[in-house]
């Protein structure tokens, strides 16, 4: 069959069985969190590798957005019960879901992103964005003015700190006098997609003096950008690279290479030969996480302050900073 979107919005599983009935055998399917598929942040980029992987192979794949978290198990069964192989996850929710469906179909692959599910047919795959973070971080402290940084993350759950941290450590490693005001959407998955809230968070922190804010919101993020290009300030995207966004008020976005791991994943995790269950972590060195620079914003980072940035990131791969990881340790140094 040809490439199958499966993105209208589906209320329980009578639509969901429907809608998957005659699925090809074997193509791969992606199924991305909640917030939206063109959310331009994560789960866009698990999109994008989607593509990446069709474009390069000719492939045929199906995607699903879910509307609930109550649609999981029942869409990876549906999936694995078509023959869709391998599955690929976008989301640290998934754990429950994956860990429940996985032995029920040992010849299925599956791929989750941003959690660890220890099944023998499961490949999962952290990023180290505590680090990416760092960077973006260093960059907004070599920025600022008012020497005030903002951060607006989504859901406030451990992952999303895990990038507040290292963002704060890495202004600290620059200006050791640096402000952070540390704010969240919401404490629901509905955080991912509440831009109008993100906005408001991002107004705050600027009334506090903060002239950058970094957006780890997913979808939310947008309004973060939104409200600071409105008021003459900068903002720092998320996941996908956002300078497009808003050219010349968008000083960086810190890169999370979905895109990159769905695309690989979705290669080596059809054949069993390839696939590589276990965890995969992606860092620096990996080119996993970093920062962006290209047209919209090449002219907002000083080549004084790029040797810098690049500096610090030798020095982490070197191991001689060590960025903190806040779901390892919930006692953030800074």
């Amino acid at each position: 069959m040809k490439f199958s979107t499966l993105t209208k919005a589906i209320a329980g599983g009578v639509a969901l069985s429907a809608v998957l009935t005659g699925a090809a055998l074997a193509d791969p399917a992606v199924i991305y969190d909640l917030g939206g598929k063109f959310d331009k942040s994560f789960n866009e980029a698990a999109f994008n590798g989607a593509e990446a992987w069709k474009a390069e192979t000719g492939g045929n794949y199906m995607d699903l957005e879910l509307q609930n978290d109550a649609q999981r198990e029942q869409a990876l069964r549906r999936f694995a019960g078509q023959g869709a192989n391998p599955i690929v996850m976008a989301g640290f929710m998934w754990t429950a879901a994956l860990e429940a469906v996985a032995p029920e179909f040992p010849d299925t692959n599956f791929v989750v992103i941003d959690t660890v599910v220890d099944q023998p047919n499961v490949q999962s795959i952290l990023f180290d964005e505590h680090t990416g973070s760092f960077l973006v971080g260093a960059l907004a402290a070599l920025k600022s003015e008012s020497g005030t940084l903002g951060f607006v993350g989504g859901m406030d759950v451990p992952l999303i700190h895990k990038f507040y941290c290292g963002y704060a450590q890495g202004a600290k490693a620059v200006n050791a006098d640096a402000t952070l005001i540390e704010s969240y959407t919401g404490t629901t998955p509905a955080a991912w997609n509440d831009p109008v809230t993100a906005g408001e968070l991002a107004k705050a922190a600027m009334d506090q003096g903060a002239d950058i804010v970094f957006a780890a919101a997913g979808g939310s993020g947008l309004g973060v950008l939104q409200a600071m290009a409105d008021a003459g300030e900068y903002s720092i995207g998320v996941d996908s690279n956002q300078n497009y966004l808003h050219p010349g008020s968008v000083l960086t976005s810190m890169l999370k290479r979905v895109d990159v791991a769905v695309q690989t994943a979705m290669t080596e995790a059809a054949d069993d030969a390839t696939f590589k269950p276990g965890l995969t972590v992606l860092g620096l060195a990996e080119e996993g996480v970093g920062y962006s620079v290209d047209e919209h914003n090449q002219d907002l980072i000083t080549d004084e302050m790029m040797a810098t940035v690049d500096d610090l990131k030798a020095k982490i791969i070197a191991g001689e900073i060590e960025v903190h990881d806040y779901t390892t340790d919930s006692t953030c140094p800074v």
